[in-house]
């Protein structure tokens, strides 16, 4: 097994670039058939859910953010499941938390003032949700987060590099975008509803995976298409190659439209068969998600006391 490197950059290597290919009609049967032949059921499911809600990054990123909107969501990332469930599942003495409270970047301040160090905050940065501001209008967004306190940063691609097959360009921006963080995490959106095929998805990828990223998300959140099997399907293929041939993980984080405890147990099961165990875990897999957290302790609710919630009894409604 190979040692995890720690290496930052790798260089552009356009050569595997160009040998990239993507057969769309295996990648649709894999994921078709993972879905009909793995289920999880009963108190496996609970331990799944439980490790889902440990890998989310509770997001609120809506034009009607607001200081109390961002609060409710650091109280609620902090404790995400109601006591009444977790002393019926005998774990009350266990600390679960999500992975990281995500917010615009101008709301950073507030949240790292909410959660006081117990959790971290990513910031969406570099003109999101398009990525079309000006290179050092988006530049100087990361370096705002970090100043603010970011951990971590999201940051939007150009997806018109990806478009024109521009794969310099989009290595020197994310590049660039990386030692702007200062040695925080970034996550690469790639915009995957945007950028046209699944070869592109793929070579969005390595590319940005190259060019120092921590993490490849999937989307915005904004798209017409988020995530979803097929192209998560090609990125875990991309960082297992990348893996292999740099001796370096990299993290994955889908995004957009994974709002049922169903939706997140086929990414669970889909990142336990394409890259194994030692990938899930926060270092290695976020779920973007907003409302995502309310389903999943609605079915922990039904498995601990037998009915569905109101909604009034739902820490986060």
């Amino acid at each position: 097994m190979k040692k995890n490197v720690k290496k930052l950059f790798f260089e552009l290597d356009e050569n595997w670039i160009d040998q990239v290919r993507v057969n769309l009609s295996a990648v649709e049967r894999r994921t078709t058939s993972l879905t009909k032949r793995r289920t999880v059921k009963k108190e496996y499911q609970v331990a799944w859910l439980l490790k889902a809600i440990t890998l989310l990054d509770l997001t609120t990123l809506s034009g009607d953010d607001t200081f109390g909107k961002v609060e409710k969501l650091c109280i609620k990332g902090i404790n995400p499941i109601a006591d009444l469930i977790l002393k019926k599942l005998n774990i009350e003495n266990e600390i679960i938390n999500v992975g990281a409270i995500c917010v615009y970047h101008d709301l950073v301040a507030h949240a790292k003032k909410q959660l006081k160090g117990k959790l971290p905050v990513a910031a969406v940065s570099t003109g999101f949700p398009a990525g079309l501001s000006s290179f050092q209008t988006r530049k100087k967004e990361i370096i705002n987060s970090i100043n603010s306190g970011a951990d971590e940063i999201d940051i939007v691609i150009n997806r018109s590099y990806v478009l024109r097959n521009e794969w310099k360009r989009l290595y020197d921006e994310v590049r660039e975008f990386k030692e702007a963080a200062q040695g925080k995490r970034i996550k690469a959106i790639l915009g995957t509803g945007d950028v046209a095929t699944l070869r592109n998805v793929a070579k969005a990828s390595l590319v940005a995976m190259m060019a120092g990223a921590d993490f490849i998300k999937t989307s915005t959140g904004k798209e017409k298409t988020n995530a979803n099997l097929n192209n998560s399907l090609v990125m875990l293929r991309m960082i297992r190659e990348f893996y292999e041939h740099t001796g370096k993980k990299i993290g994955f984080k889908p995004a957009g439209g994974i709002s049922s405890a169903k939706n997140v147990l086929d990414y669970l099961i889909l990142m336990y068969e394409e890259l194994g165990s030692k990938w899930i875990n926060p270092n290695l897999f976020r779920i973007g998600a907003s409302s995502l957290l309310i389903d999943i302790e609605r079915q922990l609710y039904h498995y601990a006391l037998g009915r569905y919630a109101t909604n009034n009894k739902m820490a986060m409604s």
